[in-house]
């Protein structure tokens, strides 16, 4: 994978975009732990929460820096962790859904799986690179979806509002990944970044109103 070249405005765009997502993921995370103990959850739903939180806050605030800093040796570098805590935030997503909404045999397995999936693709995130963009692009969306495999009893969970919201996030980091490859767009990347927003941002208020106030397994 190559190392992107933007304009000054360009890159001022998708520093500004997800320094913007940086900030509003640490505000979500405070808000989803604070509900949760507020509301005398358990252990398991605070960390779930936490974890997702702190998912959103390490993606967004890694992007920031590799977009804002012009070294192009830093850039490399960071460009690493940038893609390796795309899988991060992907897992920690699923978490909350896995541990709170499903729980039981069929959440930890799941949980296990996908975490176990989204840190291999960060440990070799370094070779990854190496390949076409496509390639990254195409994991990342088949860790995102395998939730299908579970669709059954998470519809059975969650409720409807959930399950759109949820879906809608799904639908709206897929619909980014178009951005993301067409590179001859000015400002792609930025766009992608709306996306990539939108999606965490739906999933978080799939999250906070619908995951966290639900008991285990419910």
């Amino acid at each position: 994978m190559h190392l992107p070249v933007y304009s000054r405005g360009e890159e001022t765009a998708n520093a500004v975009t997800h320094g913007l997502a940086a900030l509003l993921s640490i505000a979500g995370l405070v808000v989803m732990v604070v509900e949760a103990v507020a509301t005398g959850k358990s252990a398991v739903v605070i960390a779930s929460s936490a974890l997702f939180g702190a998912t959103m806050v390490i993606l967004y605030l890694v992007s920031t820096l590799y977009h804002a800093i012009p070294n192009r040796r830093a850039k490399r570098i960071l460009q690493i962790f940038d893609h390796s805590a795309i899988y991060l935030l992907i897992a920690g997503s699923y978490t909350p859904f896995c541990l709170i909404t499903l729980g039981g045999v069929t959440g930890w397995a799941l949980f296990f799986v996908v975490w176990g999936i989204a840190l291999a693709g960060a440990i070799f995130q370094p070779f990854l690179m190496k390949a076409a963009d496509w390639i990254n692009c195409l994991l990342y969306l088949g860790l995102g979806w395998c939730v299908i495999f579970v669709l059954k009893p998470l519809v059975e969970a969650l409720p409807w509002g959930g399950l759109a919201l949820l879906a809608g996030g799904g639908v709206a980091y897929s619909a980014g990944v178009v951005f993301y490859l067409w590179e001859k767009l000015p400002f792609n990347h930025a766009i992608w970044h709306v996306f990539v927003l939108a999606g965490t941002a739906l999933q978080f208020f799939a999250v906070l109103f619908y995951v966290i106030p639900s008991p285990i397994g419910a």
